[in-house]
């Protein structure tokens, strides 16, 4: 049965070295190592075919995405800006943009008013920030970002936050912090890339308390302790885990195969591959 799919986290290789965009390059070989790392089957450079925005295009067409979503960032050692993203998205109804942005490097008021110019005037669809990526790295729940989540709420968009292994200190992935913000913002979509792995019992018991916390495990859920974010799919979690393929690192079509395989109930695939997703940018 064919099924709707939209992929919360997917970027182009030309988007940025980090991704692999020079090939020859350190970068090139680590975005390779990486795609090795996390199960990649076939060549680990597969992702040289988004070297091109027509290429990028059909590989979301061949993956057969409704919606694939390209992910800005600002942090000190990548940014993404928000102008970019808008012109790889703008114009292309399968692709959603998300707004990276940090407070710590911007100040609050340039912060806020780069939201406002990148849901209201370049049409993006969600707020990024990455608080334990920052100089210093702070926690989800520090003063500098509330106004970033009261701001995001009053536009009516979700807040996604970087976590995961990479996290220069791990002792900043940590769903801990996020507690205070989920329970402050309950209206609030709070969507986690990475899914806090490796941290994962942590991170459902979060999403367990608080029903705006959603996760996406991405790349990851295909790394040991994906079980229990499929057992916890398979009952209170339902609503609240998304699929992501995180390409360039893990081909789509292969993490759309795999995921599917997992072990989810049949009756729950339909809203993590699609449903959730809708709801969360109100598409439906």
């Amino acid at each position: 049965m064919s099924r709707r799919i939209i992929d919360m986290r997917c970027r182009p290789a030309f988007l940025h070295d980090f991704f692999g965009a020079t090939p020859g390059s350190p970068e090139h070989a680590t975005a390779r190592w990486l795609n090795r790392r996390v199960g990649t089957r076939g060549p680990d450079n597969h992702f040289e075919r988004s070297l091109t925005q027509d290429g990028f295009l059909q590989e979301v067409r061949d993956a057969g995405l409704a919606k694939a979503v390209v992910v800005g960032r600002h942090t000190p050692s990548q940014h993404l800006p928000n102008d970019t993203i808008h012109k790889i998205v703008h114009g292309h109804d399968a692709l959603l943009g998300i707004a990276g942005v940090d407070p710590a490097l911007q100040g609050t008021q340039a912060a806020l008013s780069e939201i406002e110019r990148a849901i209201k005037v370049l049409g993006l669809s969600g707020v990024g920030i990455e608080p334990g990526f920052g100089a210093p790295p702070r926690y989800p729940d520090d003063a500098l970002y509330w106004p970033v989540y009261e701001l995001a709420r009053s536009l009516g968009v979700p807040v996604f936050l970087m976590s995961g292994p990479t996290t220069p200190d791990p002792r900043f992935n940590d769903p801990a912090g996020l507690a205070k913000v989920a329970q402050a913002f309950p209206d609030l979509p709070l969507v986690v890339y990475h899914g806090y792995w490796p941290n994962v019992q942590a991170a459902i018991g979060l999403a367990f308390r608080h029903e705006n916390v959603h996760l996406v495990p991405d790349m990851y859920l295909f790394q040991p302790g994906k079980d229990a974010y499929v057992q916890a799919a398979n009952q209170f979690l339902a609503a609240q885990l998304l699929f992501g393929s995180s390409y360039p690192f893990r081909p789509i079509g292969q993490s759309i195969d795999d995921f599917a395989t997992l072990g989810f109930k049949d009756e729950v695939l339909d809203g993590l591959f699609y449903g959730n997703a809708t709801r969360l940018f109100k598409l439906a």
